[in-house]
């Protein structure tokens, strides 16, 4: 098997077969796919259904990104495919606490404007950061209010783990 170096660069590929095989081997690689967190969560919104549900299947078993990706995730929770911003705030709810500085991009994807499962994964996330999450308290508060009955519980849940 290919590094996972060569198969994150792989998702790029303009063949859709090689973006796949790809995703695939990382999906089977498990967490020693950690290293390819960013090119996965890109994957997402990949023209391909099959490349994009292999690219979740690969991110639901990576643990924590690597510290390195902190970046990249938090510019990738404003994007504009819904799958993408979901994973790269999951990846981010993940780290907990070393996610500290995506508070306030994740407060604002909190939104009645953001889709309902990534309003809803952002809160969730800022409640696993806890504490370091306290620049969101006021965005929790008003998605606690939210009409969304899932969305106020877990902005709900968010501010008590924050402290707000």
């Amino acid at each position: 098997m290919p590094d996972i170096a060569t198969l994150a660069a792989r998702l790029a590929d303009p063949d859709p077969a090689a973006r796949l095989a790809a995703a695939e081997q990382l999906a089977r690689a498990g967490e020693e796919a950690a290293a390819a967190a960013v090119p996965l969560v890109r994957a997402c919104g990949d023209t391909d259904d099959e490349v994009r549900e292999q690219a979740v299947a690969a991110l639901e078993e990576l643990g924590p990104p690597p510290a390195a990706a902190m970046a990249d995730l938090v510019s990738l929770v404003a994007a504009t495919d819904p799958l993408t911003a979901y994973w790269a705030i999951t990846l981010l709810g993940r780290s907990g606490q070393a996610a500290a500085a995506a508070a306030t991009v994740l407060a604002e994807r909190l939104g009645p404007a953001a889709p309902p499962e990534v309003a809803q994964r952002a809160a969730w996330a800022l409640g696993r950061i806890g504490p370091a999450a306290a620049p969101a308290a006021d965005a929790l508060r008003q998605a606690a209010d939210s009409a969304d009955p899932r969305l106020a519980r877990l902005a709900g849940e968010a501010l008590a783990a924050v402290g707000g």
